[in-house]
């Protein structure tokens, strides 16, 4: 179990320890640039056209740096200034658009051919284009963008160095990698744990974080580049909607059963269920944007999700004031999780186009990794405290409630088993048969509440004399046996005889003006002796006793072989 959580961990934080400072040398340095775009006003918007220059009139200011816009075609004009040829290795020019738009750049009136494309948040993708050497400073250049898809994205364009937008991508794609390889170990892991262990945690955990995993390489982009995951690229959006709206499914499924909610509250367990189903009808309703109803259904998904949050939020402070650790875990990681997604949420929202910053490259992949730890620890501790419950169960089961030792069952089993490790081992085992004498009276005497004292005084004078490997239990109403291991006649005698005075030494007082004295019969049966195993060890040492009690009682007395 400890193993599932932390070996993913590790190799994040030493993945993450080994290009340290590359990462830190390849901070972003693009240069936003002042950009126009070609007005309705414009006679004319063919190729030759606009990139001849003739319509540089029709050009006005872009508001901001980001177009906004839906489908269709549009032009954009940019001067790089001086500082863009000014910067360390190949000055490059880098738009960023829908990965679904199509993007031409033109200077001098010839096509500029594109250098690569990198992978980015929200369906963006940037195209990096190396301006020809023979531009000169305030030479423009122009951008024909088709835009394309039925959700809009913003294009906005910038200047950098090739070296650090590449090395910047890099780093990204670094950290997207290594996120989705940690939260997919780990689903996996649980997935493998749920074979054996069969607790339904352990699925929900490994569906939730297999999502989770999903929804990180497909927002940013990463994934439509990998192997297997690349046939998603028709998908767009739905390839990070979808598995999001079914991982907030899973997570309310996941927090009724963390916080126990069917057992405490069935109304609120019933309720994350209505939850669940929302969450699943709102990843069919992301079809529905096909239709023109893009921001109908964000905006039905974002209310659900607040909502869902805040519910979950509160159920789990509950759950945790109650008592319930595993919940207290989940609260901080969905806490974390829910803090980070809305303020990507809102990252998008104030400037889409620009995702090189330290929330959606750092933030929100290290608050998932965080999560699925912090989640995980949940479910450990909440395995542990049932393990524990378990073993209090298991104990109280195997022993007697009024003085604490084995009861019956029990102790025939730990006979048994005693007996067999000593005929493997080919060493003795004895036997203590302790009877206490007049016992009856005590109980017609003074009542049972003095007869239950009377028993419960004399076991701690009997572990006064065994070892820790040795058992005792109670085996009828005033009858104990101890189980010796390893013990021969010869040893067994002088325990039994120190059993017995430390018995007669016993006063149970608050019943009576004086109190009550005690003494015992010990039948002692050994199997050196008498060649005998198991149960016949308690008939021998119980017939020893008898004989002991006709004797005059409070004494020991050996079991003869002719006994059995």
């Amino acid at each position: 179990m400890r193993g599932w959580i932390a070996t993913p961990l590790l190799i994040f934080i030493a993945a993450m320890s080994l290009p340290a400072a590359e990462t830190a040398e390849a901070a972003p340095a693009s240069r936003p640039l002042a950009v126009g775009l070609l007005g309705a006003a414009a006679p004319n918007d063919g190729v030759d056209s606009v990139t001849s220059g003739a319509l540089d009139a029709y050009f006005q200011p872009l508001p901001g740096d980001t177009l906004r816009t839906g489908r269709g075609t549009f032009w954009l004009r940019v001067q790089p200034p001086e500082s863009a040829f000014s910067v360390a290795g190949m000055p490059v020019l880098v738009v960023h658009s829908a990965r679904q738009s199509r993007v031409e750049l033109f200077a001098a009136g010839a096509a500029i051919p594109l250098a690569t494309t990198l992978a980015a948040f929200g369906g963006i993708q940037e195209r990096v284009y190396a301006l020809p050497a023979g531009l000169a400073a305030g030479q423009a250049v122009y951008a024909r963008i088709e835009a394309s898809g039925f959700e809009s994205r913003g294009v906005s364009l910038s200047a950098a160095a090739l070296g650090e937008t590449l090395d910047r991508a890099a780093a990204h794609a670094r950290m997207i990698a290594l996120t989705f390889g940690a939260l997919t170990s780990m689903a996996l892991a649980a997935l493998l744990i749920w074979f054996i262990l069969a607790d339904k945690l352990f699925i929900l955990y490994s569906t939730f974080f297999f999502l989770e995993a999903l929804y990180i390489a497909f927002l940013s982009g990463q994934g439509f580049d990998w192997p297997v995951l690349s046939y998603a690229r028709p998908l767009a959006s739905f390839a990070w909607n979808v598995p999001v709206s079914l991982a907030g499914a899973v997570a309310c499924l996941f927090a009724r059963e963390i916080a126990d909610l069917r057992i405490f509250s069935p109304r609120v367990y019933r309720v994350f269920g209505w939850f669940a189903l929302t969450f699943m009808a709102l990843a069919c309703a992301n079809f529905a944007k096909l239709f023109g109803f893009v921001s109908l259904v964000n905006a039905i998904g974002n209310l659900i999700f607040l909502a869902s949050a805040v519910f979950t939020l509160v159920v789990l402070f509950l759950s945790w004031r109650r008592g319930n650790r595993a919940a207290g875990w989940f609260l901080i990681a969905w806490a974390m999780l829910e803090g980070v997604a809305i303020a990507v949420a809102l990252r998008f929202l104030g400037r889409a186009g620009e995702d090189s910053d330290a929330l959606l490259y750092d933030g929100l992949p290290l608050s998932m990794v965080a999560a699925a730890i912090l989640i995980a620890l949940g479910v450990a501790d909440r395995l542990r405290q049932q393990r524990l419950a378990l073993t209090d169960a298991e104990r109280r089961a195997g022993t007697d409630p009024l003085t604490g030792v084995l009861n019956r069952r029990s102790l025939i089993e730990r006979l048994d088993a005693a007996c067999v490790r000593a005929r493997a081992g080919g060493w003795p085992i004895a036997l203590l048969f302790i009877d206490l004498d007049h016992f009856k009276l005590i109980n017609d005497t003074f009542g049972h509440q003095a007869g239950d004292a009377c028993l419960r005084g004399i076991i701690e004078p009997i572990h006064l004399e065994l070892r820790q490997s040795d058992v005792i239990g109670r085996y009828g109403g005033e009858e104990f046996v101890v189980i010796l291991g390893g013990a021969d006649a010869a040893a067994a005698h002088p325990i039994a005889q120190r059993i017995l005075e430390r018995v007669a030494n016993v006063r149970v007082e608050g019943f009576g003006e004086q109190p009550i004295r005690l003494t015992c019969s010990i039948g002692v049966a050994t199997s050196d002796t008498l060649g005998v195993w198991g149960e016949h060890l308690i008939a021998s040492a119980d017939i020893a006793v008898y004989a002991a009690k006709r004797s005059g009682r409070n004494r020991v007395q050996m079991a003869a072989f002719s006994a059995v």
